[in-house]
């Protein structure tokens, strides 16, 4: 409790709660794991339940309470109305800014799922070799994995031999809309540490050539520290600032703008960005979007495929960013995508990935194909 407050009362829009976890983790070197986890959950419970808090209350009682919250909910979501829900789970500006679902509220309640990526045919063996885990049957989400167990991840085997990632379900999906092929050459535009480079390596069965880029030059160094545990060899990296310049003159089978945004679809696992994010930063990053998608654009060969996706679900960083690529853009056509969360639906080329359908986060994916 002393911990979790103690991260409460620092965190603010410049210091999220979630990297002051992080760090203050870190640094407790007496820490147990049990601890580490009650921490951990306090701080989320006190966002996720943050609008039924009453602040002139002490620290403890509202990080009490909102562990009542969160069990309540799990065990009686029913007592919860949608009104209720809809009115205190997000600030007010977000009705304006995407459509705001009682399903979704529902969602973005509840304590998040634990996804691991296994490699390409190791779904079941690493379910079986880990334990307390769960697959879906879906044969499009073989390798998605959910682990329910409390053991340290990182600490097993299995992820020291590289034999999984840990991987929101929702990230797993846009590399399998994307789908590269074996002895492609790829774009991973905004890489980051390199969560979707690993997996179109793995989809591309470690052949071909992907070009993994970021503007900041340490997430690339975290990328490099990856890769080697995973054993994925098939990328280069280079820094990009997201400018009209581009870091090389390829012509490229797929590029993947993974582009930075609000987050508005990782509510659920980082409710803190509730309270944090403000309707300017939609815009603004909307902005940003539009212009990574104009400037990669180019790099992609007759005949190749250009994905955007996006963790947010605001409907100016999703459906209007691509409205507006296609507007400027003549030379390149929509190309349908299946949802691999609801299999049985038409085909489109922009796809939002719901957290009620997918267990995970929010997921935007638009796909276009450049005329040959």
């Amino acid at each position: 409790m002393t911990l979790a407050a103690e991260i409460i009362g620092a965190a603010n829009r410049e210091f999220a709660a979630d990297d002051l976890l992080r760090a203050k983790m870190k640094a407790a070197k007496k820490l147990s794991p049990e601890d580490a986890r009650s921490a951990s959950r306090a701080v989320f419970a006190y966002y996720r339940w943050h609008g039924w808090l009453k602040m002139q209350q002490p620290m403890s009682d509202r990080i009490t309470h909102a562990l009542e919250l969160t069990e309540n909910f799990a065990k009686r979501p029913l007592t919860f109305s949608n009104e209720e829900l809809t009115t205190l789970a997000v600030p007010a500006w977000t009705n304006g800014t995407m459509e705001v679902l009682p399903a979704w509220i529902r969602a973005i309640q509840g304590e998040p799922r634990l996804w691991l990526r296994a490699k390409q045919g190791q779904g079941m063996a690493l379910a079986e070799a880990l334990g307390d885990t769960w697959i879906a049957d879906n044969p499009l989400l073989a390798e998605a994995v959910e682990y329910l167990g409390a053991e340290d991840l990182f600490r097993t085997r299995e992820f020291q031999s590289g034999q999984f990632e840990i991987q929101d379900v929702a990230s797993q999906a846009v590399g399998l809309v994307a789908a590269p092929k074996p002895g492609e050459t790829w774009w991973d535009a905004c890489a980051g540490s390199g969560g979707k480079t690993l997996h179109l390596s793995d989809l591309m069965q470690n052949k071909g050539l992907i070009w993994a880029s970021d503007r900041a030059e340490w997430r690339l160094k975290k990328l490099k520290l990856r890769t080697a545990r995973a054993k994925c060899f098939n990328y280069r990296s280079v820094v990009w600032d997201g400018g009209a310049k581009l870091p090389t003159r390829t012509k490229f089978d797929g590029v993947l703008v993974d582009a930075p945004c609000s987050g508005m679809g990782t509510w659920q696992r980082n409710p803190h960005a509730r309270w944090t994010v403000v309707p300017n930063d939609v815009r603004e990053l909307a902005v940003i979007q539009h212009q990574l998608l104009a400037h990669a654009a180019p790099s992609v060969k007759p005949g190749g495929k250009l994905i955007y996706s996006a963790c947010t679900l605001a409907h100016a960083e999703t459906m209007d960013v691509a409205a507006s690529f296609e507007q400027q853009f003549l030379d390149f056509t929509p190309l349908p995508l299946d949802n691999p969360f609801l299999p049985d639906t038409k085909p489109s080329a922009r796809q939002m990935f719901w957290p009620q359908d997918c267990g995970g986060s929010g997921m935007f994916v638009a796909a276009w194909q450049r005329k040959a």
